[in-house]
């Protein structure tokens, strides 16, 4: 029990601080922080599916995906992170108007607290849901880094849209995903110490 709960609040940190780096730092400048909110956006403009709606439609085939391939425990936990995410970001949200500093300030801020969030839930067992969970599927079977295919699953989402919807934005996004996910995949090799604990 002690491992569990400590597990518990070492992930729900890690997901505090994601939906922090979303709510303060990429979504005043319109920057989306992955390919799933690539994906809501490019519904949303295209569509006019709502950007909630579409998101949590995508993290419910994540989840089922997860429980078939990565087994229910990191469902389970990818369940958790994902609530604690949400619950930060619809908590601070309203409060944040206007972005906190330049764009490109913000955006390695942001870019960098996000990938290291999402590096410990990796470490640890568990993912923020979206196309983290299938980088990580997609890891286990070509036994390479998932910050690496997260990247590149990220991208050619976030281009699409870029073409879509506005280059700019979503050339803001592809530096933030490269610069999370290489701060992801330090994590995961181990050269930032994390306890790993069983899943």
């Amino acid at each position: 029990m002690p491992q569990f709960l400590f597990k518990a609040i070492i992930l729900a940190f890690a997901s505090a601080i994601q939906g922090a780096a979303m709510s303060i730092f990429l979504f005043p400048h319109c920057i989306p922080s992955g390919g799933a909110a690539g994906i809501g956006v490019l519904l949303n403009h295209v569509w006019a599916v709502p950007h909630a709606t579409s998101i949590w439609l995508l993290n419910v085939v994540m989840v089922i995906l997860a429980v078939k391939w990565l087994g229910k425990s990191n469902a389970v936990w990818t369940i958790f992170c994902v609530g604690a995410a949400a619950f930060t970001i619809h908590s601070l949200s309203p409060y944040i108007h206007h972005p906190i500093e330049n764009v490109w300030i913000d955006l390695v801020i942001g870019a960098l607290l996000f990938g290291f969030s999402v590096g410990i839930l990796f470490k640890m067992g568990a993912s923020s849901g979206g196309m983290d969970i299938l980088a990580l599927i997609i890891s286990s079977f070509i036994k390479r880094p998932p910050g690496s295919i997260l990247f590149w699953i990220n991208s050619l989402i976030l281009l699409v849209a870029g073409v879509v919807i506005d280059w700019k934005v979503i050339m803001y996004a592809l530096i933030c995903q490269w610069i999370g996910t290489r701060l992801i995949d330090i994590i995961g090799k181990g050269t930032v110490s994390i306890p790993v604990l069983k899943k």
